[in-house]
Formats: C-alpha cells, structure tokens, sequence
C-alpha cells in the first residue's frame, strides 16, 4: 500500500489574476471547492488570497474566509478613465513577500498566477527545491513563466469540480 504523501505546503493566490482568468474562459470559480481541491490534491494547509479591498465587498471576504483562505488584503486605487471608474489594487509585492514570510513554515508552494510578475518568485522557488505547481487560471499566461512548464498546470482542467 502506497503512503500518503504529507507535505505541509502553502498556496499564494492571486486573486483578480485567478477571478478574471476564470470568467473570461465563461465561468465562476467556487471558493469553497477550490480550497477543498488545493488541499487534496497538492496537500495545501493554508492558502493566503491576495486582494484588493473594496469597502462593500464585506460578503465576499467573509465567504471567502469561511472557504478557508486567508485574505490578504492591499488598499485599492479608483481609476477613472473614459468617464469610467475602475478599481485597482495590484497584490503582486504582497504575494512575494509573503510568499518569503512564510518560506520556513511550508514545505513547497503553490502559486495561483498566470502574471509573469512572479518570474523572479518562481525561479527562487524553483533553485531551492521549493516550488510545487504553477496554476494558471487562463489559456494565455505570460511567456516568462513557460520556462516552468513542468510546473504549470491550468485550472481549466478541474472545471467541472470548481463551477459555481
């Protein structure tokens, strides 16, 4: 009987990078199920999310707590371009440091991210053996990352288990 691997590894997730990705392939994650799967399938016990706070968006960090993500929250910018107002808040330093925070607490990470911000994040993962899979939430990610393809995987092959 094969032993059951027990890695105590740590998921960093870009949350506007994951969302987006997501519905521009014509679907809505589910949290809940996503935590459940990174859990099961790469033996994550704690998984820091990444986003922008937005003031009435309170219903969604307290279902997104209750999934099991620890909401790590950056300040947002309003944007207004064109007569349009969008919201901003790039989360990429904070997953990197974090990420580097927590280094001695996980065995190897779980990167949730198609940005090729991360290509510095990931080659360190990478040199010092820490580094468990790269999930893209898209079909087009950034071309600095296919270097790790071995690592890549993209959540579009779970959708039937993540949709809403």
């Amino acid at each position: 009987m094969k032993k059951k691997n027990k890695e105590n590894n740590y998921a960093f997730i870009d949350s506007q990078n994951l969302n987006l990705g997501v519905k521009s392939q014509g679907w809505n994650l589910n949290f809940a199920r996503f935590r459940q799967f990174l859990k099961d399938k790469y033996q994550v016990n704690k998984a820091y999310l990444f986003i922008g706070y937005v003031f009435d968006n309170q219903s969604l960090y307290t279902e997104l707590q209750k999934a099991g993500c620890i909401c790590i929250f950056k300040p947002t910018l309003e944007i207004k371009e064109r007569g349009k107002t969008r919201v901003k808040g790039n989360v990429d330093a904070e997953l990197v440091l974090h990420t580097m925070i927590e280094y001695k607490n996980y065995d190897k990470a779980v990167i949730v991210s198609g940005d090729g911000d991360f290509y510095c994040l990931i080659e360190y993962l990478v040199k010092q053996n820490k580094l468990c899979k790269i999930i893209v939430p898209n079909t087009r990610f950034s071309s600095l990352i296919r270097k790790y393809s071995k690592f890549i995987v993209n959540i579009q092959l779970f959708k039937k288990k993540l949709t809403k």
